[in-house]
């Protein structure tokens, strides 16, 4: 009976086998109804009942594995089939599933050949490691990488047994332990994959390498000092310790799975690859019951969940074909860069000098040019990005703005002007959006003639880097101008929350009581480094004291008037912040502020004038237990008021904020998913301690009042 071209496909199987006359088989993977492939437990029968035919076809002498989605491989695991596993040992079983299926696939007497183009993420990374060969497409979209860690796992299976064995531990370590994808020619450069073709011809190119017998492979090419790591046991007993010790340098301890991921792979070196497979089922089993994956998969799914929504449900966004931005200053240079970069659209960058313009576009073409330098980019795609990018001292150019974004000085009269300018100078259905950090947008369109097209989109410093982006509406703005700016920022790279206007939005708002208590702390004679690293072990990428430091001590005092207009003497800062301020501390920027930024290690050590400056002799009272309590807990607090008082629509988006917005500890899931472990009660009855202690401030919120009355909980 001829082989030729038969194609079996179960009805709605995610996978299709097609057996060529010459041998070879195409296993294809199609997920049906889905943009992409992920791997999901009830595969495993699909997967099984392929390879049975393929084990029973003496005709098939070679196998491709391929994607029937046209810009992916596989992009990993479905995740949301964990939320099932009650105990540690289901989880452990979805782990050896995994192990068995792939590592049957490597066992078997068929070639077979993984032809990658797209992401293979995760579970898609480690299919592909069990095929005896890989190649992949040279495509910008083709990218392999397992970032199972930035959900607390590890991966689970056999990732972390076969590509320390592929590409040496050190590199595979990294890529592990960071889940930082590689590109295609990283991936080749590494020896993940065995050739990299164009698209065109990957098929090809894989057919024809499944024709051929399987590779033997050798061990991965090191230099002497690899060699000495990885392959004595002395080298690699030091690796491994200083991995760890590394690894909890960083961690603090907040993250059980980096220290694991290391465990598994020195398991597997040591003892075998079944040792390891063992040891890599069992602690995914572990991780996957913790509270930090849990909370590290809510994120997940709540910016997945946010990439569907659009500003204002059922309102389409308005046409987005040029962006303007006035100021070229720092901001003002990398919203620029985002729109250009990331976005693909004309950004005009108005300055009233021409060396504002000119520093704007130094922003993009050095950052560019750093990649080109690491060749992660063509000149030619720089250079198609640069010329999106055009400037002027006056209006020309701006009439066919969709948007227009405003990074000018924080000053309400020249905000007004701005609105003005752009009204007078752009077309009707200009939208003006500002990137003001604090001052309520309903003010800046008080004198609008279009104040529905008036809106706030306040970016996080450096822009290039930070990704969350506040949509901030104002009474009369229209649900189109919220949906277009909504869609600008997604475009941009961005995730967006929307909320109401006011003092200190959302972000600013909840993170000044934090920055305020630091330096009551501080005042109270609190060494700086003692309070920064308390909150650092908490969970916060830089400490309070460090991070004012960081943004600029002028610029994180100027937003404190502005609340305590709206909301009182809550906001009341330590008036010690003019006494800094006159000695003109404005931080980093200035090279003078809290941190000493001269010497050896700048901006790593106290400046210890600055404690003269204060007033007073350091020495170390509190624990840093209570200390990052005390600051956090008012941030908790207001998170709370302005859930209450509708400045965030729900939950979700305030722990999106403050995670992507102030660095809020992602292993704990945000303001609210902390403040639901910790209980209401508990929190009303710590913010009277504090309240009994040290005055008003620490009124517990209304909304958690009652909700300690009822039981009830933000989720």
């Amino acid at each position: 009976m001829s082989q030729e071209n038969q194609t079996t496909q179960p009805s709605a199987s995610a996978f299709a086998l097609e057996v060529l006359d010459n041998g070879v088989a195409i296993l294809t993977m199609d997920v049906p109804g889905e943009s992409m492939n992920t791997l999901k437990m009830e595969f495993s029968e699909q997967i099984s009942s392929m390879l049975d035919q393929i084990d029973g076809n003496d005709a098939i002498k070679g196998v491709v594995v391929v994607s029937g989605k046209q810009s992916s491989f596989v992009a990993g695991a479905d995740i949301s089939m964990l939320a099932s596993c009650k105990t540690s040992e289901d989880a452990e079983t979805i782990s050896r599933g995994g192990q068995e299926i792939f590592q049957r696939m490597e066992d078997m007497k068929a070639h077979f050949v993984a032809a990658i183009h797209g992401p293979a993420l995760g579970g898609g990374l480690e299919l592909a490691l069990a095929c005896h060969s890989r190649i992949c497409s040279d495509s910008a979209k083709t990218q392999m990488g397992l970032p199972e860690v930035q959900l607390g796992l590890l991966p689970g299976s056999g990732g972390t047994q076969r590509l320390p064995r592929l590409i040496g531990i050190q590199k595979a370590m990294k890529m592990m332990l960071t889940g930082a994808p590689v590109r295609a020619k990283q991936a080749l450069k590494y020896g993940i994959v065995d050739d990299m073709v164009p698209q065109s011809i990957l098929l090809e190119v894989a057919i024809d390498r499944a024709q051929q017998r399987k590779p033997s492979r050798k061990q991965p090419s090191l230099d002497m000092m690899g060699k000495f790591l990885e392959r004595t046991s002395m080298g690699r007993n030091t690796l491994f310790n200083q991995g760890k010790k590394q690894t909890l340098s960083k961690t603090k301890g907040n993250y059980p799975a980096p220290e694991l991921i290391i465990d598994c792979i020195e398991i597997g070196m040591s003892k075998g690859i079944r040792q390891g497979m063992l040891a890599e089922a069992r602690s995914f089993g572990q991780l996957v019951m913790t509270s930090e994956s849990e909370q590290l998969r809510n994120i997940f799914f709540a910016t997945t969940e946010m990439k569907k929504e659009t500003g204002v449900s059922g309102v389409k966004p308005g046409q987005l074909k040029k962006v303007a931005v006035l100021g070229g200053g720092l901001m003002g240079g990398g919203i620029a860069f985002v729109t250009a970069t990331k976005a693909g659209l004309p950004a005009r960058i108005k300055d009233i000098r021409p060396e504002g313009i000119a520093n704007a576009m130094k922003y993009t073409y050095d950052l560019l040019n750093k990649k080109v330098k690491r060749r992660f980019m063509r000149k030619s795609e720089m250079q198609k990005q640069m010329s999106l990018l055009t400037g002027s001292v006056d209006y020309s150019g701006f009439g066919d703005a969709d948007v227009v974004i405003e990074a000018v000085f924080e000053d309400l009269s020249l905000k007004q002007k701005m609105v003005n300018d752009v009204e007078t100078n752009c077309n009707e259905n200009t939208i003006f959006a500002s990137n003001t950090s604090s001052i309520p947008i309903g003010q800046i369109a008080a004198q609008a003639a279009r104040p529905e097209q008036v809106i706030g989109l306040h970016y996080f410093s450096p822009v290039d880097k930070m990704p969350l982006a506040e949509v901030i509406a104002h009474e009369t703005t229209s649900d189109q101008t919220i949906s277009t700016t909504v869609e600008l920022a997604r475009k941009q790279g961005k995730t967006p929350i929307v909320v109401k206007d006011g003092a200190g939005f959302y972000v600013n708002r909840i993170l000044a009581p934090y920055m305020n208590e630091a330096a009551n702390v501080l005042l109270a004679g609190e060494p700086i480094e003692h309070i920064d690293k308390a909150l650092v072990k908490f969970g916060f990428p830089v400490g309070p004291v460090k991070l004012l430091d960081e943004v600029g001590i002028d610029v994180g005092t100027k937003i404190i008037p502005i609340l305590m207009a709206q909301f009182g003497d809550r906001f009341k800062s330590a008036e010690a912040f003019d006494k800094v301020l006159a000695d003109d501390r404005k931080g980093k920027k200035n090279k003078r502020g809290f941190y000493s930024y001269t010497g050896k290690k700048p901006g790593k050590e106290v400046d210890e004038s600055v404690y003269q400056l204060l007033g007073i002799t350091p020495a170390q009272s509190k624990s840093a237990t209570e200390i990052a309590e005390r600051c956090v807990i008012l941030m908790l607090n207001e998170a709370a008021m302005c859930l209450d008082e509708g400045v965030i629509r729900n939950p979700r988006d305030g722990d999106i904020g403050a995670i992507f917005g102030i660095g809020f500890p992602p292993f704990l899931g945000g303001p609210f998913r902390y403040m639901d472990k910790l209980g209401a009660k508990h929190l009303v009855d710590r913010l009277n301690h504090y309240k009994a202690q040290f005055g008003d401030k620490f009124t517990p919120a209304n909304k958690l009042v009652v909700m300690a009355e009822s039981g009830e909980t933000f989720y």
